[in-house]
């Protein structure tokens, strides 16, 4: 079955694997309010759907994704705090979607992968990075921070990594990301099918029950269930709002989509 929405497809089959593919490739698979809802619903939707066993998240063009889509930004830099809160909370309805979802996900990453990006990949399961793909937490080049996707990024890489990348805003290959926690592997372009076809073989050995037990099993072990991350993400939803709209948030904003060059 093939599904079309307008910024992602869907398609699923017979042996019980989804494909989710972000498809905004003139701009890198960026985010949009649409995007963010259609992956929402797509992964609940796949989330209830018996039928479905593992979901590959990938994206068509050149990279996985490269954050927040400019013509978003803009509208976050003219929003008040109370609506910049608002438009994070569906963000962070997405991460939730991805990470607490039952069924094993497998995250495709090629080109960039960026801020939010880097977010869908830590919400993932099973992660295969292409060998030319490049990684960045870049929002504090921003004056912002990578607030919403922070439970899952320090999920991936822990504390003290996080301290750094949160901070340098540096990019950083596939092959340091496997490093940090990010990717579970390297390979080449030509080698990324073949091994996401090994990863849905071996899933495909596994009980349905047992995986869904596992991974609900490891976040409870780790001390954050789904009504947890939720009081989280009230958090985390009002820093980056804050963040913003402050005079900082502003500068930063607003040097970006005028093309200037910031000074810190």
């Amino acid at each position: 079955m093939f599904n079309s929405y307008q910024t992602i497809q869907l398609k699923t089959h017979k042996n019980g694997v989804a494909h989710v593919t972000m498809n905004r490739p003139d701009v890198h698979n960026a985010f949009n309010a649409q995007m963010i809802d259609e992956l929402t619903q797509v992964f609940k939707k796949l989330n209830d759907d018996t039928a479905v066993r593992v979901i590959v998240l990938q994206a068509n063009g050149k990279s996985f994704s490269a954050g927040a889509d400019i013509h978003w930004m803009k509208g976050m830099a003219q929003a008040t705090e109370q609506e910049n809160k608002a438009d994070s909370e569906k963000l962070a309805a997405l991460m939730r979607s991805i990470n607490f979802n039952a069924k094993a996900t497998i995250a495709k990453i090629q080109g960039l992968a960026l801020g939010g990006g880097v977010g869908l990949a830590c919400c993932c399961d099973l992660v295969v990075a292409e060998a030319g793909a490049k990684f960045g937490l870049t929002e504090a080049k921003l004056g912002l921070v990578p607030a919403v996707i922070s439970p899952y990024v320090i999920d991936a890489i822990g504390t003290r990594k996080a301290r750094r990348y949160f901070q340098t805003a540096e990019i950083f290959d596939a092959h340091q990301a496997k490093e940090l926690g990010i990717a579970s592997e390297v390979v080449t372009a030509d080698e990324m099918d073949a091994w996401v076809e090994n990863q849905l073989d071996l899933l495909a050995a596994t009980g349905p029950n047992a995986k869904e037990i596992s991974k609900k099993l490891v976040l409870s072990v780790v001390g954050r269930t789904l009504p947890q991350q939720k009081k989280i993400d009230e958090y985390t939803t009002q820093v980056i709002a804050a963040v913003r709209v402050s005079a900082e948030g502003q500068k930063g904003l607003n040097a970006f989509l005028n093309k200037d060059t910031i000074t810190w």
